[in-house]
């Protein structure tokens, strides 16, 4: 079984429209953990958008749940991480007026820094993610850096299979780049515009463990409940032998 992973964010962008306590991230979070996804993911930006220092801390202490924290190199964001103790932590770019997450790291400019926060995390048996695009040289970087796994971008892939657009090159990438991490011994994860056309398509790349959603399984959830469109990806990744 492909591991799920949900992306809680959005809960806490609808909560914070109104200023008020509702709907709750952590109750969202267990809903998640109960409807059957093997763990939720949470970002902590650095403008606090969605969620909060307070979701984490909360989310983070939940008993037997896995919780995949995003978070940028801010040094003040590392801190807070490093206190908060998730399971995972994934290592995002951030820019200050994106809408969303944009692309993979820069690990070429930013190795020293990357190496020192992985080794911290590394130091807490905390299991550590760099977001990446898809490109060899990255996968290459990411295995100097020691870190334990990779998650693919995949937005350009989703953005080109929602525009009925060619994306057979995109997904050839996506494949080549997942087989060398997985020799390299570095666990593959995707994420990002992911819907259910495009994971059913990133199936067939055995070398990805886990798949991490968020916005297109919230915004199905309005309209058919977030209990069944968790079952209905955990359907997707359930491979055919």
């Amino acid at each position: 079984m492909i591991r799920l992973g949900v992306n809680i964010d959005h809960v806490a962008t609808l909560r914070n429209a109104r200023g008020e306590l509702h709907p709750d991230p952590i109750d969202a979070a267990k809903f998640v953990k109960k409807a059957g996804a093997h763990s939720i993911t949470i970002h902590l930006r650095e403008d606090r958008r969605h969620i909060k220092d307070l979701d984490v801390k909360r989310i983070c202490s939940i008993k037997n749940l896995k919780v995949n924290l995003e978070i940028s190199t801010n040094p003040q964001i590392i801190n807070i991480a490093l206190k908060a103790k998730p399971d995972f932590i994934c290592i995002v770019p951030e820019n200050r007026k994106e809408i969303t997450t944009e692309g993979g790291l820069n690990l070429k400019r930013n190795k020293k820094q990357l190496k020192k926060i992985i080794s911290k995390f590394r130091n807490k048996k905390i299991r550590t993610s760099l977001f990446i695009n898809p490109s060899i040289g990255d996968i290459k970087i990411s295995k100097e850096l020691n870190t334990d796994c990779i998650e693919i971008h995949t937005g350009k892939l989703a953005n080109l299979v929602k525009s009925k657009k060619k994306y057979q090159k995109e997904l050839e990438r996506i494949s080549e780049c997942s087989r060398i991490a997985n020799n390299l011994s570095i666990d593959v994860h995707a994420g990002h515009g992911l819907d259910y056309k495009t994971t059913k398509l990133l199936t067939k790349v055995k070398q990805i463990k886990e798949f991490n959603i968020g916005h297109y399984l919230i915004g199905e959830s309005i309209f058919y409940g977030l209990n069944t469109v968790i079952k209905n990806f955990k359907k997707l990744l359930k491979r055919k032998k």
